[in-house]
């Protein structure tokens, strides 16, 4: 029976994205990057209710009281699509860091470019974290807040968490900018490369926000509260 769920999730979720997508790339010349994502955010709102229904996948968020009102640097564990999705929709506008290759596919690669997000070339580290700090400080200070995945890579939660690069903590300490840590149970519903979607209640935790004037610090007290409680909820 999940089975079933899923593969109408997935009809869905696919036959969804090529009009939204267009209507994005439509609109882009004339109206503002946050209204875009506004409109991108009703979208998935959507897909994430649709899940909800659809395969009993629902969640839980504790902590929304630790969001700042001004722009932050949103500092995350990475499993699944599921948090690529929500985490969109906490701030608008915001800015994702995302690996070049997603904005060549067709449509949904065009309207995500029309969103501004910092695409970066993996295999170029270096290059990569200088793009990140020089493109992240221009659009916090222009109000935006921006998304890491400091894992740099989806994991499953049975492997525990990755190391962190230290781009958030430059990002903060550059720009005296908040880090905002928040920890997630995603991959156990919404499995990374798999089909089948497990119902299930994702449970997301929002810490409080974090300053220094260190950037290993700052970087290293992210990853400790979102190891204690990936530790908890995975």
């Amino acid at each position: 029976m999940q089975a079933i769920k899923s593969l109408l999730f997935n009809l869905i979720l696919y036959s969804s994205v090529i009009p939204v997508s267009i209507f994005i790339i439509i609109l882009f010349p004339f109206f503002k990057t946050s209204i875009l994502q506004k409109f991108a955010s009703l979208w998935i709102l959507f897909i994430l209710n649709a899940l909800k229904v659809i395969c009993g996948v629902s969640w839980k968020i504790e902590g929304l009281k630790n969001l700042p009102k001004s722009p932050c640097i949103i500092v995350s564990n990475h499993q699944g699509a599921w948090e690529s999705f929500f985490l969109q929709t906490l701030y608008y506008p915001s800015t994702s860091i995302v690996k070049r290759e997603l904005l060549y596919i067709p449509l949904f690669g065009w309207a995500f470019a029309c969103l501004k997000p910092i695409y970066i070339n993996r295999s170029n580290k270096i290059g990569s974290l200088k793009k990140v700090i020089k493109n992240g400080s221009n659009r916090l200070n222009n109000g935006a807040s921006i998304i890491i995945f400091p894992e740099g890579t989806r994991a499953r939660p049975h492997k525990g968490l990755k190391s962190f690069s230290n781009s958030c903590g430059l990002l903060s300490v550059k720009n005296n900018m908040p880090i905002v840590p928040i920890c997630h149970n995603s991959g156990l519903f919404w499995k990374n490369r798999r089909f089948i979607k497990q119902n299930g209640q994702i449970i997301m935790r929002i810490g409080p926000a974090i300053l220094g004037e260190d950037a290993k610090k700052i970087t290293n007290t992210a990853y400790k509260w979102i190891y204690k409680n990936f530790k908890e909820i995975n």
